[in-house]
């Protein structure tokens, strides 16, 4: 083996190290060094709480509903996926809990599953909390495919190690040009047709709007037709479930793995737990178990056993439950195994393809969308089982998660479609673009992708209304300058969140004039409305303030708040972008991470209003550029117009 194939492998491996160690440092500071007091202000852990309902779930999973009763307005870290403890405080001198994992969260209630199907009799004596758990599998998971990509030797791994180290070039079949799909454009079109006559590695890479994830599925969907059954990735189980429900659509026959909390409750029935339950022979696993119980239950009438023929019936009994128990698990490694035969597609994170279900399986070719936010370790835990890799993203939008400085800065955030990018031959580039307007869509044009993109000439004048004499209100964009009105930005202590009052009071200012300004039209249609902020504490104020500005909500359709990471995938007829910081120092944090910038901008059909201190950001070239370009179009104006 050419050491050389594997020296950055290794050292990928040295600083995924690093990353899970800073992972868990942060995580054992705000958790294990503290006590229950301090975990609460971290947003790690809620005590007390209360269990408001539970039933029986997907896959015979106990779900359950708790709610906090005290520090109702304190952050919190409680997160739809994310694994929990309940646990007792009692003073037991043993430990009580049992694990979980949150279905859905709210600002002082969860929904949990529960893995077991009963909750143990203490959960009923009060004094119950729960707390975030560190999940280490991810980074097991991820070591152990680098781990093998390292060792492999004579087999395709070693083949695609070599051709992604840059040692052999990526090599295409002729593309077959009589291959159309009539609804794509010519872009989309020969982005597909590239992708499938790849022998190795492809890129689609898809800008905001420009129909990555049609064509992707399109993509799925030909390769179908030769292909007995892929595999297709991505990182975000909210990605996952857009493509599951997108290929459904299409006729495609998917199996979505995961844990049921983490698959939207909508594609329950692509599940593996939820196809189980519709299998035709499922009943003979009720059956089965149903069967198992009665004789747990005859069983346990001999509690007490009085002679050597009671001892012989109870554990009869006992073996005929046992019996049963082991007959359905036989159907239902049947009915797995026919699930997994005869699903065209696989859809799965990274980490689920590593299941126990899919160890001896192999897929021709892998899909992997959103690789713009995957770590390299993780898109080789499913390419292990590809014999080719199909990447589709875009590079200029949401970054991977690397919390280690040093990590980051010796080259963990470098992404295999980062790397991939570079060799131009394989990349496919989406140019039509089919959300925004053109002045909304033309910064970004300009400053991520070289002026190669074109507004469809179904969005490409879209603004809120037809009127021409409408002012800044029909304006397709507008940058809303701090500067000089004294807004200084604050800080909580607790989550070292920065949050700006001044800046939200203009933000919802303005969007009531809007709101008004189009109520007085007596147009029919209402506006999906996007409010979006880098900081959480940012949105944690606009969310709990909204109610106290008089907006108009007959004119508002949705009115969505979150991070700008929340906001992924997703766009609004308007979108609001409270920019926050301003300081005297000209400090800008993570607004220097202008990918998400790009992700931010990029979400409004008709209108996209930022709110921001030129003077703190304006030193930024990338938010100098934005600025310029919105005094060169006439979108730029001062706050001091909103000041009462």
């Amino acid at each position: 083996m050419n050491p050389s194939h594997t020296s950055r492998l290794e050292h990928l491996k040295e600083l995924l190290s690093i990353e899970r160690e800073e992972d868990y440092k942060q995580y054992r500071e705000l958790f294990l060094k503290a006590g229950i007091e301090q975990r609460r202000k971290n947003g790690l852990t809620w005590y007390p709480i209360k269990i408001n309902s539970e039933e029986l779930s997907y896959a015979d999973l106990l779900q359950i509903e708790v709610e906090r009763t005290t520090h109702q307005d304190t952050a919190h870290q409680f997160s739809s996926g994310k694994n929990i403890a309940l646990f007792s405080n009692q003073s037991t001198g043993e430990t009580l809990e049992i694990n979980g994992t949150i279905k859905s969260a709210q600002k002082n209630k969860l929904k949990i599953l529960i893995h077991a199907d009963t909750l143990p009799d203490w959960c009923y004596d009060g004094k119950l909390g729960i707390n975030v758990q560190f999940d280490d599998n991810s980074y097991t998971e991820m070591q152990k495919a680098l781990n093998e990509v390292i060792k492999a030797k004579g087999n395709r791994v070693a083949e695609l190690r070599t051709i992604l180290e840059g040692m052999e070039p990526f090599t295409f079949d002729k593309p077959d040009e009589t291959r159309v799909v009539s609804y794509l454009n010519l872009s989309q079109n020969r982005a597909i047709r590239k992708a499938l006559s790849a022998k190795d590695i492809a890129v689609i890479h898809g800008p905001p709007g420009t129909g990555k994830t049609t064509t992707l599925v399109n993509a799925i969907r030909i390769s179908l037709q030769s292909e007995r059954q892929v595999l297709v990735c991505a990182p975000t189980n909210t990605a996952v479930d857009l493509l599951t429900d997108r290929l459904k659509n299409l006729g495609i026959s998917v199996l979505r793995l995961g844990h049921p909390a983490r698959i939207s409750e909508s594609l329950m029935s692509s599940s593996l737990d939820g196809q189980i339950q519709r299998h035709q022979n499922y009943h003979e696993i009720k059956n089965l178990r149903q069967h198992a119980e009665e004789y747990f239950k005859l069983a346990g009438k001999y509690k007490r056993v009085f002679g050597k023929e009671d001892a012989q019936q109870r554990a009869a009994y006992y073996t005929e439950a046992r019996s049963c128990l082991k007959e359905a698990r036989m159907v239902e490694d049947y009915i797995v195994e026919d699930l997994f035969n005869s699903a065209q597609v696989i859809c799965c994170t990274p980490v689920n393809a590593s299941s126990k279900h899919l160890a001896k399986k192999s897929f021709h070719t892998l899909f992997f969308d959103e690789a713009s936010q995957a770590l390299e370790p993780m898109v080789w835990i499913p390419l292990l089982k590809c014999y080719r890799l199909i990447l589709c993203g875009d590079h200029c939008q949401l970054p991977p998660v690397v919390k280690s400085l040093t990590a980051q800065k010796e080259g963990l955030s470098k992404t295999l479609l980062d790397r991939c990018i570079e060799m131009e031959d394989a990349v496919s580039l989406l140019t039509r673009q089919y959300r925004m307007n053109t002045p909304i869509m033309a910064f970004s044009n300009r400053y991520f992708y070289n002026n190669a993109l074109e507004a469809d000439a179904s969005v490409k004048d879209n603004t809120l209304t037809e009127e021409k004499e409408a002012g800044f209100y029909n304006a397709p964009v507008e940058f809303i300058d701090t500067a000089g009105c004294g807004y200084d930005e604050a800080q909580n202590p607790e989550t070292l969140s920065s949050y700006n009052t001044a800046e939200g009071h203009i933000l919802y200012t303005h969007l009531q004039a809007l709101l008004n300004w189009f109520t007085a039209l007596n147009y029919t249609t209402a506006l999906d409305i996007g409010i979006i902020s880098p900081y959480k504490e940012q949105v944690s104020w606009l969310i709990e303030n909204q109610n106290a500005y008089d907006l108009p909500n007959e004119k508002i359709n949705t009115l969505r708040t979150k991070t700008i990471d929340g906001f992924q995938g997703e766009e609004c007829d308007v979108i609001y972008i409270s920019l926050v910081r301003n300081n005297s120092n000209m400090e800008i944090g993570f607004l220097s991470d202008i990918r998400r910038m790009n992700v931010a901008i990029t979400r409004a059909r008709r209108k996209l209003v930022v709110i921001g201190d030129s003077a703190t950001i304006g030193n930024h070239p990338f938010y100098k550029a934005f600025i310029d370009y919105c005094e060169e179009n006439g979108f730029y104006r001062s706050a001091w117009e909103f000041q009462y």
